[in-house]
């Protein structure tokens, strides 16, 4: 009448966003099935190969990214799914079931989102290439065909692999690229993590973003995206669905049924447009001052005359530049950046409503009910909610 009680065993690395939202995947798919398994997942969220050897259990689930978990596992005989990055020649595949991300449709988002932008020119930062780093590899490899494909050059850097010992080398050497880099100019950084050096390495070099680099980055990781203070746009994986997939094949492998699907690539969920893409093709060098000046400054409360004071030359100049190119006035491009601003901290956290009031620049949460009650029709509790349930 029941089902038997199965022994899982888990094996990621869960200080990885990728690996926990996997991990989510897998929960949700237990509870979705009602499947009465004991978990077994490390007191710290690692896995130990040393433990992996001896377990004794009825399944696993395994991240095949790391080559030493797939030498490990290749000749087990216990039920096992692996996860882990796609690959362009079939032969790289491993002989279990596996459910994969799509490395190259994951770049293909960032690229159509920054070609879309109207960028005459494209970039691809990735990560040392290691046998660890496969996953990064498959999608320098998409990068190049795809942009190669549309005529145009890639522009290709792995970096160095960056550590507390060699940070500051790193990133001069990134510097001494994005410094050799055409602009204007879109950069896909292979993860979050690499777009933040990116974004710090511009904001170094006094290189404006996205008005001269644009930044994409892939993983859209909650936790960091707003260590830079511009916000980063990130293309979002299907890691949940990964994760839920390889637990419903483990499950049917379990009941005695031959996996359906020996291979499952798990489509993006999509990308998050944020300030590091917001590009906008500019001819006037005075109004791409002044943009980059208020899309940084709106929110500290700064008015017209600090935008002119920064860029250097005459307010009815500038007023004349900046209405022709952009297609309003300073002063509605400082109101709308403020409001675009609280509309992404409504919906993206759980911040109260005048602390988001007072990070926006607004004199009250008073005078942000009002302008979100006239731009969207409704208070920012109800707007919260909304997107929300739009989002599920």
């Amino acid at each position: 009448m029941f089902e038997k009680r199965y022994r899982l065993n888990l094996v990621f690395n869960a200080n990885k966003v990728y690996d926990r939202q996997v991990i989510e995947g897998i929960g949700e798919y237990l509870q979705a099935a009602q499947c009465d398994w004991d978990v077994y997942f490390e007191d710290d969220f690692r896995y130990r190969l040393d433990g992996l050897k001896n377990w004794q259990g009825d399944g696993i689930i395994a991240d095949f990214d790391n080559p030493e978990v797939e030498e490990l596992l290749k000749d087990t005989t216990i039920p096992t799914v692996a996860v882990g990055g796609s690959y362009h020649h079939k032969e790289d595949y491993p002989r279990f079931p596996y459910v994969a991300t799509d490395n190259g449709a994951l770049v293909k988002l960032a690229y159509d989102h920054l070609k879309r932008k109207g960028l005459p020119q494209f970039a691809f930062y990735g990560v040392p290439s290691t046998p660890f780093t496969r996953w990064s590899n498959e999608r320098e490899y998409a990068f190049v065909e795809q942009v190669s494909a549309d005529g145009f050059e890639p522009y290709v850097y792995q970096g160095l692999c960056t550590s507390a010992e060699c940070w500051q080398s790193a990133q001069q050497d990134l510097e001494g690229w994005l410094m050799s880099l055409p602009k204007p100019i879109g950069i896909i950084a292979v993860t979050d993590s690499r777009a933040r050096h990116l974004l710090q390495a511009c904001d170094h070099l006094n290189i404006l973003v996205p008005e001269e680099v644009a930044v994409v980055g892939i993983d859209n990781e909650n936790m960091a995206r707003y260590l830079n203070r511009t916000a980063l746009s990130s293309v979002q994986q299907g890691c949940k669905k990964m994760g839920y997939e390889a637990a419903k094949i483990l499950h049917r492998n379990l009941q005695g049924y031959a996996a359906e699907k020996a291979l499952v690539v798990v489509s993006p969920v999509g990308i998050e447009d944020r300030q590091s893409s917001d590009f906008r093709a500019l001819k006037d060098p005075y109004v791409m001052q002044a943009m980059h000046f208020i899309r940084h400054n709106a929110c500290r409360g700064v008015k017209v005359a600090q935008v002119v004071d920064f860029v250097g030359i005459s307010r009815t100049n500038l007023e004349t530049r900046f209405t022709e190119e952009i297609g309003c006035s300073m002063h509605e491009q400082l109101h709308m950046t403020k409001f675009y601003r609280a509309c992404e901290l409504i919906t993206s956290t759980d911040l109260p409503f005048d602390e988001i009031a007072r990070t926006c620049g607004y004199p009250s949460v008073q005078y942000m009910y009002t302008v979100t009650r006239k731009n969207l029709g409704m208070t920012p509790g109800e707007y919260r909610v909304s997107s929300r349930l739009a989002k599920e």
